[in-house]
């Protein structure tokens, strides 16, 4: 029985990907900047099983949240495993397991994380079947993988992961083994997808201009983050994040992640800012929660955000990986 096992990290964008360009597979607007969360994690396993049709199951292991994927959820899932399996040219059918160790569809970037594990599964698997010259390169499986999940590109990448087109890149940069925090605002399921907020952005009269704004804060995030300008780097990520969310709640119809509790935290990394000038770099993806990145010489700073943090809400806090090679 060939069976594969693979793990692939979630990842957070500091230069967003909201708003695709249809009909592309998922390419994006602007290009976005990544630092790959290498302590959150999906795993796949495929199992080569009899039949004509590919299934889908939670994977169940002690050490993971079971995920309960819907049926469009499990479609479209198996429909990335369609569509891999033609490129590789393989006839097999296959039960696709899969679980996080993190919660899912909260906005802590679980689509990203799995796609790109089932992406890596399946490449693991068919180059056993049928072995392709290209079956490796990782920037064509970055390209398959943004078919699934546009943000997945970035995963297979670390730390810090470019995506401008069809694929995602490495960047050098010299932060990395970044320390990282997730404060879980709310970790029950989203009301608005990612995928359908990147439809309503685009109703969004402040959408005119944004993927302009978007490019210039990537050029300007790069040449901070290379010159060690900690400073200018929050700030861009600050005004990147926000403008997302502006767009979120100026579009037809409006809608918003962000709760009173999203803002709690954010007010209080504003005050603590304010206090020491210094701090984390602070982001929210297309959900309530609020990640915060420590440099690597920020290990007081990062202790004293996740005791605070942790008094009222439920904080996911680990410190810089060491072996930033996925």
């Amino acid at each position: 029985m060939n069976q594969v096992l693979v793990s692939a990290p979630s990842n957070i964008a500091l230069i967003k990907y909201m708003g695709k360009i249809e009909g592309t597979g998922n390419k994006p607007t602007n290009g976005s900047l990544s630092y790959t969360l290498e302590n959150l994690k999906t795993f796949v396993r495929l199992t080569e099983i009899a039949g004509s049709e590919d299934q889908w199951k939670p994977l169940v292991r002690d050490d993971l949240e079971k995920i309960e994927l819907s049926e469009k959820g499990q479609q479209r899932f198996l429909k990335h495993l369609q569509n891999l399996k033609q490129k590789w040219g393989i006839n097999q059918s296959f039960l696709v397991e899969s679980a996080n160790n993190f919660p899912s569809d909260c906005g802590l970037a679980s689509s990203a994380s799995s796609f790109a594990a089932l992406t890596l599964a399946a490449a693991e698997m068919f180059q056993k079947l049928h072995p392709q010259p290209w079956g490796a390169d990782k920037k064509v499986l970055s390209e398959l993988s943004r078919q699934g999940s546009g943000s997945s590109c970035r995963s297979l990448f670390s730390p810090w992961a470019l995506w401008q087109a069809e694929y995602a890149e490495p960047m050098s940069i010299p932060q990395t083994h970044l320390h990282h925090i997730v404060v879980v605002v709310e970790d029950s399921k989203k009301e608005v997808s990612s995928s359908e907020a990147h439809k309503l952005v685009t109703t969004s009269p402040r959408f005119t201009g944004r993927p302009e704004r978007a490019e210039l804060r990537l050029k300007d995030l790069v040449q901070a983050l290379c010159w060690n300008d900690w400073h200018m780097a929050r700030q861009i990520v600050w005004d990147e994040f926000m403008d997302m969310h502006r767009l979120f709640e100026t579009s037809v119809p409006a809608f918003s992640y962000m709760t009173s509790g999203s803002k709690k935290v954010l007010e209080d990394c504003q005050g603590f800012w304010s206090k020491w000038q210094d701090g984390p770099l602070v982001t929210m993806d297309a959900g309530a929660n609020v990640h915060m990145l420590f440099r690597n010489d920020q290990k007081k700073s990062f202790e004293t955000y996740r005791e605070h943090f942790k008094k009222d809400f439920k904080v996911l806090a680990f410190e810089g990986v060491k072996d930033n090679v996925h």
